[in-house]
């Protein structure tokens, strides 16, 4: 892949989503400029999980050249990034990291793996390289400590936490925590680390309410799922919970239509609840749910900012480059946790391009309150959020959207995760990692 100059023109962008797997087709013949801060972008814009992929490369990259286009930069700081290929497959994970970690003036700002898998394999190497993870709701669960996780960040939530919220959401609807007292809750999981992440919340939590929890797995990559609707069909849990991906989530909202299961029921994580997801199933999908810490449309200051300056207010362009998608709205949240980073560690280091270390002090002080977020145009867009060096997930609140046949909107109130079950549990396994690699915790 080739280094991109992100002062692009309208026209060098409808390139790139008119030609989504060519991403690297603009370059800058120039070399980084002194005052440049790179961002590695490690996605996958190929292979199976695709469809995924790419609003996720696109939110990425729209978000970065709209603070250079609009702003002049970060404190005029221009952020170059480049684009690595991983399929979602975690060996073309690490060598993408390890190809793009020393860009830049500075080296990189930051990696988001964007991967589970990949972020395991890169949780060692991050204190070693100085390069901190921004794993924004997925990755090891376990880092939310910060004691022993100093460089990994892995804010606004968790599985963990995602899982125990899920948890309380079927208590509400259902009348009470007592009342979830033998149902039938089943988890559908790809079969993986990503997958299978949720797991041991789900467990605990069954003995706790004594509902009945059901783990059926899907293996790689999740086209194949009738024998798991089978025991779907037999089993008639009153809830089901999905940690998909990709054209796993299709494929299962398709099946559950098709046994009709009933939807309002069926509820993914905030990784299976996607446009791609439930609009190959037609009017099946109607009334499916999922987890989600933002909102979905372009109904935000900030994306009209992106169809103005990054698009030049083509907005049926923007729309072919998936704006307002989840995924792509997920990924400009999680490149505005990124640029505010920096933008926070330059209080203390001053307006220049900054160093994965510093960048980490910006990670661990991020205050991103109501009134930033209105200036930034994601007022009501998604919940203020505090890191501190204890807490590098920051609470975990979820709330839960619901596809009504051609949009999705809220259908709850935020909700907070069980956390005097899962914090404890993040500490007890954080100190076993610590335990296991020799790591003295911090005080904080």
């Amino acid at each position: 892949m080739k280094l991109r100059n992100l002062t692009l023109s309208l026209v060098g962008l409808s390139l790139v989503g008119a030609a989504a797997g060519a991403a690297g087709s603009l370059v800058t013949t120039a070399a980084f400029a002194q005052a440049e801060q790179f961002f590695p972008m490690l996605v996958y814009r190929t292979g199976p999980y695709a469809p995924s992929g790419i609003p996720v490369a696109n939110g990425f990259r729209d978000y970065y050249t709209l603070i250079n286009e609009r702003d002049g930069g970060i404190n005029g700081v221009k952020i170059t990034f480049e684009e690595c290929e991983t399929k979602y497959n975690t060996k073309l994970g690490v060598e993408c990291y390890e190809k793009l970690k020393n860009k830049g003036p500075t080296g990189a700002t930051l990696v988001n793996p964007f991967s589970t898998g990949i972020t395991y394999q890169l949780i060692p190497k991050a204190p070693v390289d100085e390069v901190p993870i921004l794993s924004m709701g997925y990755g090891r669960t376990a880092a939310a400590d910060g004691r022993v996780f100093e460089w990994i960040f892995n804010f606004p939530a968790t599985y963990w936490s995602q899982a125990s919220a899920f948890v309380r959401y079927v208590a509400q609807q259902e009348g009470g925590e007592a009342n979830l007292k033998g149902k039938k809750i089943a988890h559908v999981y790809h079969n993986s680390a990503y997958g299978k992440e949720a797991n041991a919340t789900l467990e605990v939590l069954a003995k706790k309410y004594g509902f009945e929890l059901t783990l059926l797995a899907v293996d790689h990559p999740g086209q194949e799922q009738k024998s798991t609707w089978l025991q779907v069909r037999r089993l008639k849990p009153d809830w089901i919970f999905m940690s998909g991906w990709g054209v796993m989530n299709q494929v299962a909202v398709k099946e559950a239509a098709a046994i009709n299961y009933p939807m309002d029921h069926f509820v993914g994580n905030w990784w299976s609840g996607s446009d791609a997801d439930v609009i190959p199933a037609g009017d099946g999908s109607i009334g499916y749910k999922s987890t989600a810490f933002h909102g979905a449309g372009t109904g935000w200051p900030v994306h009209q900012d992106i169809i103005k300056y990054v698009y030049g207010g083509d907005e049926a362009k923007a729309k072919e480059n998936n704006i307002g998608e989840v995924l792509y709205n997920r990924t400009i949240v999680n490149a505005m946790f990124g640029v505010e980073a920096v933008r926070t560690a330059q209080g203390k280091f001053g307006n220049k391009p900054l160093t994965g270390k510093q960048v980490r002090w910006g990670l661990e002080n991020l205050n991103i309150t109501k009134a930033r977020l209105k200036e930034l145009g994601m007022e009501g867009f998604m919940k203020p959020l505090k890191v501190t060096c204890r807490d590098h997930e920051t609470g975990g609140s979820v709330i839960i959207q619901q596809w009504d046949g051609k949009k999705w909107s809220f259908s709850s109130d935020w909700i907070p995760p069980i956390s005097e079950v899962v914090r404890p549990m993040i500490e007890e396994a954080a100190a076993a990692y610590a335990k296991e690699n020799n790591i003295t915790p911090r005080s904080c």
